[in-house]
Parts: structure tokens; sequence; C-alpha cells
């Protein structure tokens, strides 16, 4: 086989299954329906939800993923599905990135 065609193609394949890098201004507007639970900066005021200011992006990520998924079943998991139902895969990453971004 050419060179060639095993390089295009290998950067074909990279290219295509890259997922974007996270947009932590993308994650901060999305956060916006967010700030009536856990706050505008990612401290809740209601003691029984978290706190997401300062929390690992891969520990949002997957939790918004099961939420999505309908995994979780806490008192909260069908606000959260209903939540997260709407958001991609790119909206949760960049939400990731913004609340693990904050202090």
């Amino acid at each position: 086989m050419d060179i060639k065609l095993i390089l295009a193609t290998l950067a074909l394949a990279t290219a295509t299954s890259a997922v974007q890098a996270a947009d932590i201004n993308a994650g901060k507007a999305k956060a916006a329906v967010c700030a009536s639970c856990h706050g505008a900066d990612g401290h809740a005021s209601i003691p029984t939800y978290p706190n997401l200011a300062g929390q690992n992006a891969g520990y949002i990520e997957a939790a918004l993923l099961a939420y999505k998924a309908g995994q979780r079943t806490s008192p909260q998991a069908a606000i959260m599905k209903s939540m997260a139902m709407p958001l991609n895969e790119q909206d949760i990453k960049n939400l990731a990135a913004y609340y693990s971004s904050l202090k």
C-alpha cells in the first residue's frame, strides 16, 4: 500500500474522530440555565444542590452523561435528566470546562 495513502487515511481518521477542544466561554453561556440551582458562580445557594465551581471536568462530564442516559436515580435525577437531554457532547465538555475553571 502506498505510504501517502496510509498517511492520508490516518489523518482523515484522526480529524473526523477528534472532538473540538472545550470552550469555556461557550460553557459559561450554556451555564445560565444552571445558575438557578448551582449559582451564577457555581456555588449553590441551596444546600442540597452541589457546588460545581472547581469540580473536576471529567466528573461533570460523566455526571451529565449519566443523567442524560437515565443512569442516575437521586431525588434530583429527573430534573437533571431534563436539563441534560438537550445537551450535545460538545455542550457537556464546554460546561465541564467552564465550571472546572471557577474557583
